[in-house]
């Protein structure tokens, strides 16, 4: 696009959303160019800040017009690169779709805009004794639209799933600017194939979610017991698993270390165990009389506090993945065991098998990545369990899918946005 095209094309998209609404400035658009582990910056053309479907259904026609490939974002907490332009890409802001509807009270559920957070959503649904079933350390920045296109699980998904099982319906704008929505769904439908199943998930790269109608639980009341468990092993944790558990998330000993130093935490216990469990539960879990333990729900702080820690130790490489349970301390040795350039972090949701694996001051990122997802792979795991694929991992899911069902999803891209303009960077760019 020449310079006096890409002028005139700023300026049609000024004409839709209103010139606050477009920023081109490199000191203002630089928080939305870089993401949230700062290790991926780009460039955009300009970000736009659509108030309303109407809006982002224009800027989509525009883009596509133009062919101008669009990034939707939203909290940008993103961890695989993909809620960032890598191109030039114009970025989708969506954060000024905050609206929040009523609550449906005789089947619990609410229609939100795609720029809602989670606390804030949190927030309206305590406030008729409800919650939303998905959260995250990020709640106050992530947003609805960002958890429902990268099917975020969080730290309650061993007992109320992961984002898909939230969602009812959806609003979405197709890459051609057309809008599909059914955001007044009946607990029990059969009418055909659903579209929007498709974009839970699709990192962007199908359409932009600009709405949705999650359902909600009933509020817990805060009489949930905390507990943190110093462990020897991993596997030693499972033991602790039961029908009452909520939340089961564990932490390795450089983590621990590094948020009492950040944070300035008491130490727990008086020893230093090679792994800690925080578990959240309905009823009171079955516990040794010699284990190492400590009930009290400030102890969430310490879980809650990682990510932060981390990111402030330097610029790290974050790597989302799962293991089968047997194989959970096969997973956490080994991964020491490769001896990887850096300080290495591990956490994650134990149920599920799903580790975070963080690596700070690695000075060869790419092959650090090949070696963990090479180890995740030969124990039988996958490369990918909340965060989505983004740039990060693109070429190992193209080349670890099944052929049939890459061939699906190719054909799924092409039928919907078939000049390649919805997060081009992203699962097949990348």
């Amino acid at each position: 696009m020449s310079s006096r095209s890409e002028e005139a094309f700023v300026a049609a998209l000024r004409d839709v959303v209103g010139p606050p609404h477009v920023l081109t400035e490199p000191d203002v658009v630089a928080g939305y160019v870089c993401d949230w582990t700062g290790r991926w910056t780009g460039r955009t053309t300009a970000v736009v800040r659509p108030g309303s479907v109407e809006e982002v259904q224009e800027v989509v026609r525009l883009c596509h017009r133009a062919r101008k490939g669009v990034v939707p974002q939203g909290g940008n907490t993103g961890l695989v690169g993909g809620s960032v332009p890598h191109g030039g890409e114009v970025v989708l802001s969506l954060r000024r779709l905050d609206r929040v509807g009523p609550i449906d009270p005789a089947w619990p559920s609410v229609t939100v805009g795609a720029g809602v957070t989670l606390g804030a959503l949190q927030e309206h649904a305590r406030g008729a004794g409800l919650r939303y079933g998905v959260d995250l350390a990020s709640r106050d920045s992530a947003t609805i639209g960002g958890t429902i296109a990268t099917n975020a699980g969080g730290t309650h998904v061993v007992s109320d799933g992961d984002t898909r099982r939230q969602v009812l319906g959806l609003e979405v704008v197709l890459a051609d600017g057309t809008r599909l929505s059914r955001l007044d769904r009946m607990p029990k439908e059969s009418l055909g194939p659903d579209p929007y199943q498709l974009m839970i998930g699709s990192e962007g790269t199908l359409g932009v979610i600009t709405a949705a109608q999650v359902r909600l639980l009933p509020a817990d009341g805060g009489r949930q017991m905390v507990i943190l468990l110093g462990l020897q092993t991993l596997g030693e944790g499972l033991g602790f698993l039961g029908p009452d558990v909520r939340a089961f998330e564990f932490f390795d000993r450089a983590c621990m270390e590094a948020v009492i130093d950040h944070r300035g935490l008491p130490r727990p216990f008086p020893v230093e165990p090679p792994f800690y469990l925080l578990i959240e539960s309905d009823g009171t879990p079955s516990i040794p009389e010699d284990a190492l333990a400590v009930v009290d729900r400030s102890l969430w702080a310490y879980r809650e506090s990682i990510t932060e820690t981390i990111n402030g130790l330097g610029v790290p490489i974050k790597l989302d993945v799962a293991v089968p349970l047997d194989r959970v301390d096969d997973f956490a040795g080994a991964v020491t065991d490769l001896d990887l350039d850096g300080d290495t972090y591990l956490f994650g949701h134990l149920a599920e098998g799903n580790f975070h694996v963080n690596i700070v001051g690695n000075r060869d990122p790419e092959g650090a990545v090949d070696r963990v997802l090479e180890l995740v792979l030969g124990l039988g795991g996958v490369i990918a369990s909340e965060h989505g694929i983004g740039v990060v991992k693109a070429d190992w899911w193209r080349r670890t899918t099944e052929p049939a069902l890459l061939e699906f999803q190719r054909r799924a891209k092409d039928a919907l946005d078939p000049d390649g303009i919805m997060n081009p960077p992203v699962l097949w760019g990348g």
